[in-house]
């Protein structure tokens, strides 16, 4: 079971939050990619850009955020965060 956690944070506050599950036979790849674009939808937001350095961060530590800089749209919040939690 591949599990993503998504954190939307204003002024350190986590104002919503989701878990997307995955138990396909897909690449992990993939899944990240779907369980963002599921999250995306859930939370009404465009999809953020992977930027160098969000995608350094996430192959150290599972975990990466983008800040309004990786969105085409505006938003107001800080920025979401997402994070593997469960990979099997």
């Amino acid at each position: 079971m591949f599990r993503l956690w998504g954190k939307i944070f204003q002024g350190n506050r986590m104002l919503r939050d989701s878990v997307i599950c995955d138990d396909s036979d897909d690449t992990r790849t993939h899944k990240v990619f779907r369980a963002l674009h599921e999250l995306c939808l859930e939370f009404d937001l465009s999809e953020p850009i992977w930027l160098d350095k969000t995608v350094a961060d996430f192959k150290k530590h599972d975990k990466a955020r983008f800040y309004a800089d990786s969105f085409i749209d505006s938003v107001d919040f800080d920025y979401l965060e997402i994070h593997v939690i469960e990979e099997d």
